[in-house]
């Protein structure tokens, strides 16, 4: 089988012998052949495949460690329910080797197939580097790991590449493979910056809050909290965002309760002082580190909205390679840190409250994001707040051109169940009309969690029920599992049948996992 988008190179050529325009002359080739590749998706034919790379290639004010990197890139893993299609084959790879009872744990939950038949067409590859650098960039310093991955592929015209996010990193791996990716072209990232986010919004009319983008000093931060405040006078906080902040990791809160009046000679100070002071969501992260982040990718400040009652809703799409977009899912967002702002987990779906305005505005968005030419899973962050008995207003506040923390419970409990989320309802059901509901985390933390060994983790799982039951298509499924031992972290996704019996089953599964850890770590007799 030939297609048009898949072209011979020439003897030698490398990546190095090619500059930006030219590297990106032939993605754009390669992204030509994404709709052919999609429409022979699911078609059970010999040669289908995907090649996972969940490369974290965002930007952070700090490094992280190279174990929650690990656990990151096997927070995807849920992918490999994929193989429930006969025929397809797989690539995922990561920075280190993955625990094979991880994979068998996977694996176990496919639904009308064999594990072993599923495991035959998996291929795993580790690069063997547990440093935190992004997964793509350790790749293209190994051109005989890629050259070995492209092998693994048995057919590039019924293959494609399914990053996490989208950079040049992952372009470049696309281009070595030979094949397209899933993803939105790296050229349109900044309509998934947080200034580029409010110049969309604003040219839409999606209602979003009082702000000022493209910011690089403290100094403009300042000027622009004062003109907002001559919009606001009585605005009682703001939040400063790193352009390409992630989960929350990039913001940081002005105290702005209890200054002289707006336009006052000393509100110039006033207000520089309180921007000085501004508390960190990353408690790790030193001042002049944020500050020389903001000077080098700039960044927003925003009217931090409050109300009765805050809830902080998304809603997912995708754009499919033939232009069409879909409304997949809708969530509310559990958030936490020093002033609410980092990303914990997920209920789905959101409350019908505002479900609908969300919708309404998310399909705006992404009919924009796909006239720029957009691909693949995106969502929309918003505040929902309710200020009185009368309902909520919604606002919008970030475009997130990758997958989230979001995207793996829905796709979970997607890939299990074969259900659907239905926009107009507001509610998922499964293809018998049942419907269900998930309450997620990415952080059930302790430290007497580092206690339990991976295998100790699957052993309660077996004791106590904490599985998936494809019967009943209820039960937890866990993710970030190689996290436990070092960090005392673990991720899971309960699925229920109505909102309360998800909650019930996820306060469960935290219970007994932290009640058990707390077992572990009691002391033991001494051994004389």
């Amino acid at each position: 089988m030939s297609s048009p988008w898949v072209t011979s190179q020439p003897a030698g050529l490398t990546l190095g012998d090619l500059d930006e325009e030219q590297r990106y002359t032939r993605f754009d080739h390669l992204q030509s052949g994404m709709a052919d590749v999609w429409n022979a998706m699911r078609l059970n034919r010999v040669g289908e495949s995907v090649v996972v790379l969940p490369s974290v290639t965002l930007d952070r004010v700090t490094e992280g460690s190279g174990t929650m990197t690990q656990a990151m890139e096997e927070r995807f893993l849920f992918l490999l329910l994929l193989l429930r299609q006969p025929r397809l084959q797989m690539v995922y790879i990561t920075s280190m080797p993955i625990r094979p009872t991880i994979v068998e744990y996977y694996l176990a939950l496919l639904p009308g197939v064999i594990p072993s038949h599923a495991k035959a067409r998996l291929h795993l590859v580790a690069v063997g580097d547990s440093t935190p650098r992004p997964l793509s960039e350790k790749l293209l310093d190994r051109p005989r790991l890629l050259r070995h991955i492209a092998e693994l592929v048995p057919d590039r015209t019924m293959s494609h590449l399914l990053p996490y996010n989208t950079t040049p990193l992952e372009r470049d791996v696309a281009l070595s493979l030979g094949i397209p990716m899933y993803g939105a072209d790296p050229r349109l990232a900044d309509w998934g910056s947080k200034s580029g986010c409010r110049r969309l919004f604003a040219e839409e009319g999606v209602r979003h809050p009082l702000g000022h983008e493209n910011l690089h000093t403290l100094e403009d931060v300042t000027a622009a909290l004062l003109a907002m405040r001559a919009r606001e006078p009585t605005m009682r906080g703001a939040i400063v965002k790193l352009n390409e902040g992630v989960s929350g990791a990039g913001n940081a809160f002005v105290d702005l309760a209890g200054l002289v009046p707006a336009g006052s000679a000393a509100e110039s100070a006033e207000v520089a002082q309180r921007v000085g002071a501004m508390r960190l969501e990353s408690p790790d992260v030193p001042l002049d580190a944020y500050v020389a982040k903001l000077a080098e990718r700039g960044g927003i400040v925003e009217q931090h909205v409050t109300g009765a009652e805050v809830r902080s809703p998304s809603v997912q799409l995708r754009v499919l390679p033939g232009g069409d977009v879909e409304l997949l899912s809708t969530h509310d967002q559990l958030l936490g840190g020093p002033s609410g702002q980092s990303y914990l987990g997920a209920k789905f779906p959101a409350d019908f409250a505002y479900a609908r305005s969300i919708s309404a505005e998310a399909r705006t968005v992404g009919a924009r994001l796909a006239k720029e030419g957009v691909l693949g899973r995106f969502a929309i962050d918003f505040v929902a707040v309710r200020r009185d008995s009368e309902g909520w207003d919604v606002f919008a506040i970030e475009i997130n051109l990758r997958k989230g923390g979001t995207t793996h419970p829905f796709l979970t409990l997607q890939f299990l169940t074969d259900g659907r989320y239905n926009a107009d309802t507001g509610l998922f059901r499964t293809p018998a009309g049942a419907e269900r509901h998930l309450v997620a985390t990415d952080h059930l933390e302790s430290p007497s969690l580092r206690g339990l060994s991976v295998d100790d983790l699957f052993d309660i799982v077996a004791r106590h029920g904490l599985h998936f039951d494809q019967a009943r298509q209820t039960g937890v499924v866990l993710h970030m599992i190689s996290s436990v031992t070092e960090h005392g972290r673990i991720g899971l996704t309960a699925v229920g049948e109505s909102p309360a019996d998800a909650d019930r089953r996820h306060r469960q599964a935290e219970k007994i996992l932290l009640q058990e850890a707390a077992l572990a770590a009691g002391d033991g007799p001494i051994l004389v």
